[in-house]
């Protein structure tokens, strides 16, 4: 049989009878048809309400997931064995990982892994990646044999990237389909399978090699008996590797303004769909991420973190800080002498090195940020840096002239005062200029640009402040 024929029947066979589009899409559930009363509304009414099995299945999951969690252990096992597998899965997968890891743990193997194949593929791997090994293989050898072969799929996937985080539930359609067949397709798989409702249809080919993306808008649009390879158009398609990092899938979908992105592999083959969902996700958590590893706390750290394991990621890099400050302290040990013959520096070299770290600070959030969106080629780098030292430069010159008028009022000493605003000025500047490089040198060696770049910033905004200003006291004021 010829490849056309092939095809045709496969067309055939996904334009097979059913109900509706319109019917299948109001049989599938919408997050609208049982939406929550407004937070003003409702705060207290939630905030009191008891979670138990007879009224589980009128709770939203997010909201479900927020009592479950303030519940005992003993509790949350008791609840989620009363409940149905489905209604389990849908509030666990809303669920911190911390408790979730350790609810799942305690969980009898068979009822994890009824409640496993309820998940969503994507977050059904999720929660295997959380667990350890012995946890995972004795639920993973109870997964149904289909159910394994897809979760155990997505689970091969570094979960940093596209293919760790992609759902394979989407709409594959074969390009010589007409359109009423299409949406015939389309109704049969909402109805039959377990699916989020699609944004999007893919076409491709025999080799199952990515031909273009429609939108379900075009497609219930189009004339009855319009092919739907006639619907193509002359655009790309944007689509990502399975490898691609997923702070880039998601700058992409941001970027292009898209509720989903085609994942593939190297040869072009269709694998599955990062949606806007995940992506929020990922966006909350890459922000969550820098904030904890600009100060040197565990990047995936929260208040329900075993405090061990918090002591554990924190304490290397106080003692990186402890280092610096010795550093610090020595450079100030050097102008010892200077400091006894006028201790009035002593009270103010803290202030040129807090405003130098003041000045580095903002930079840094800045560049983090910049970051964060978009990748700074060596010329955007080189203008990012140029840029925060000017601004650094002028705010120095400007803080600078206003610390000189005080010290001067103050003091009464000339000399002293413009050795303060100069020094101010300078540190200033080299802060600003070094809250931009840190990080851009981090990412340029492969490393999380906000992992502790506040710790090296400090050190240098108070080596360099002391440095400056206690050099410049004992040159001028001093000899």
């Amino acid at each position: 049989m010829s490849d056309t024929e092939n095809r045709e029947e496969k067309s055939e066979a996904q334009a097979s009878e059913g109900l509706g589009l319109d019917e299948a899409m109001k049989a599938q559930h919408h997050p609208m048809d049982d939406a929550p009363m407004p937070q003003e509304e409702r705060g207290e009414e939630q905030d009191d309400m008891v979670l138990d099995p007879e009224n589980f299945d009128t709770v939203h999951p997010a909201d479900a997931a927020d009592h479950l969690e303030q519940m005992s252990l003993g509790q949350q096992l008791a609840l989620i064995e009363s409940i149905t597998p489905e209604d389990a899965a849908a509030t666990i997968s809303e669920m911190d990982s911390h408790h979730r890891v350790e609810l799942i743990s305690r969980l009898n193997p068979e009822l994890a892994a009824d409640i496993l194949e309820q998940m969503y593929p994507d977050d059904a791997a999720d929660v295997l990646h959380e667990l350890e090994d012995t946890q995972r293989e004795r639920i993973v050898r109870r997964l149904q044999k289909e159910d394994k072969a897809e979760i155990w799929h997505l689970y091969r996937y570094d979960p940093d990237t596209a293919g760790g985080v992609m759902n394979t539930d989407n709409i594959v359609l074969d390009p010589i389909l007409t359109a009423d067949q299409a949406i015939t397709f389309i109704r049969r798989q909402i109805e039959n399978e377990d699916i989020e409702i699609p944004y999007y249809a893919y076409l491709v080919d025999e080799d199952d090699k990515l031909v273009s993306v429609l939108s379900l808008r075009d497609i219930l649009l189009s004339k009855p008996g319009r092919l739907l390879k006639d619907l193509i158009s002359d655009q790309p398609v944007i689509s990502v590797r399975f490898d691609t990092d997923k702070e880039e899938v998601a700058h992409l979908l941001r970027r292009y303004n898209y509720l989903a992105l085609p994942v593939l592999d190297y040869e072009g083959r269709f694998l599955g769909v990062v949606t806007h969902d995940d992506v929020m996700d990922i966006i909350h958590e890459e922000a969550s991420e820098d904030m904890l590893g600009m100060v040197g706390a565990g990047q995936d750290e929260t208040v329900d973190t075993p405090w061990r394991s918090s002591v554990a990621k924190r304490l290397p890099w106080l003692l990186v800080n402890i280092a610096n400050s010795v550093l610090a302290a020595s450079v100030v040990h050097v102008f010892e002498g200077s400091i006894a013959q006028m201790a009035i520096l002593a009270v103010l070299m803290p202030i040129v090195a807090n405003q130098g770290g003041n000045s580095g600070q903002q930079s840094l959030a800045v560049i983090i940020r910049q970051l964060a969106v978009e990748t700074l080629d060596k010329k955007k780098s080189v203008h990012a840096v140029a840029r925060e030292a000017r601004i650094g430069l002028m705010n120095g010159v400007v803080i600078g002239l206003l610390v000189f008028c005080v010290a001067y009022l103050v003091t009464g000493n000339g000399v002293l005062a413009r050795v303060m605003g100069a020094a101010l000025g300078l540190n200033m500047l080299l802060g600003a200029a070094a809250g931009a490089t840190i990080p851009l040198m981090l990412k340029r060696m492969g490393r999380d640009p906000a992992q502790a770049s506040s710790i090296f910033l400090t050190a240098i905004t108070d080596m360099a402040g002391f440095f400056i200003f206690l050099g410049m006291a004992t040159f001028f004021l001093l000899h």
